[in-house]
């Protein structure tokens, strides 16, 4: 997975990509990151990469000249051409990023180029002269693309064989399946009078399996149950959900006035 980020703050894109998982996985060589200054790009000694606004406004807008440079410079240098790139947009218009993309982004033999915004958002001209494809990680507003881009290239960094020490836990995680995770639990045994399920000390794997699965299922039912229409159950499953159900039917409290 090869990606570049362009950005008019490289500080806070290279300390992440340099730890933890991200770092292992660029020291293998599983994952190449390259972060580009927009400021290089600019053409004034003061290396200005925004204005105001046209039409007045408050805030300030990144100029096209720079981002436009940038690519360009970046593109020639590896001698690629535009089928050889994906240019991605962090934006809130953008595609809602999911698991499924991030399975996508991981497969990809292109390389990524991040465009990050700033401020007020980039100039118009940007969008027209590239057409990124825009790529949203919530309704939300962000200072900057940065922290967007970073949360789409770990999510699907960590998808590349090789990146994770066990594969497995790539199958467990939330959102694999559209379902959450079951609860997660290590030693020791009791923590402030809060002590393990019996079932995950019982050594019987069959029962410790029904139980993650359980677990998943309620968490998914009780937290995010729209990903239950999304969510292809089997025979097991839907036995598993109506404990489930009936067991919460069963812990109601009673209303006032005496009301079940």
């Amino acid at each position: 997975m090869r990606c570049d980020v362009f950005t008019l703050f490289p500080e806070m894109i290279l300390p992440v990509v340099g730890s933890s998982m991200l770092k292992r996985a660029r020291e293998k060589a599983l994952l190449e990151i390259q972060v580009h200054n927009l400021r290089d790009y600019t053409i004034d000694k003061h290396k200005v990469a925004d204005d105001v606004p046209y039409g007045g406004g408050a805030g300030m807008v990144m100029k096209a000249e720079p981002i436009l440079r940038a690519v360009d410079d970046v593109c020639s240098s590896y001698g690629t051409q535009g089928d050889h790139v994906r240019l991605l947009l962090p934006s809130p218009q953008g595609r809602p990023f999911t698991q499924s993309v991030a399975r996508e982004l991981a497969g990809e033999t292109r390389r990524l180029m991040f465009i990050c915004g700033h401020y007020e958002g980039i100039d118009e001209r940007v969008r027209l002269a590239l057409q990124p494809e825009e790529i949203s990680v919530g309704d939300y507003i962000l200072t900057g693309g940065e922290l967007a881009a970073l949360v789409v290239i770990d999510a699907a960094a960590r998808l590349v064989p090789g990146v994770l020490g066990d594969p497995e836990s790539i199958v467990e995680e939330s959102f694999s399946e559209s379902l959450l995770e079951y609860p997660h639990y290590t030693r020791p045994s009791e923590v402030r009078g809060m002590t393990v399920p019996d079932v995950l000390l019982s050594g019987h794997h069959e029962a410790i399996r029904l139980w993650r699965r359980k677990e998943a299922l309620r968490a998914t039912y009780q937290r995010r149950p729209d990903l239950l229409d999304r969510t292809v159950l089997k025979e097991e499953d839907h036995r598993l959900l109506g404990d489930i159900i009936r067991e919460g039917m069963r812990g109601m409290p009673v209303r006032c006035g005496g009301e079940e």
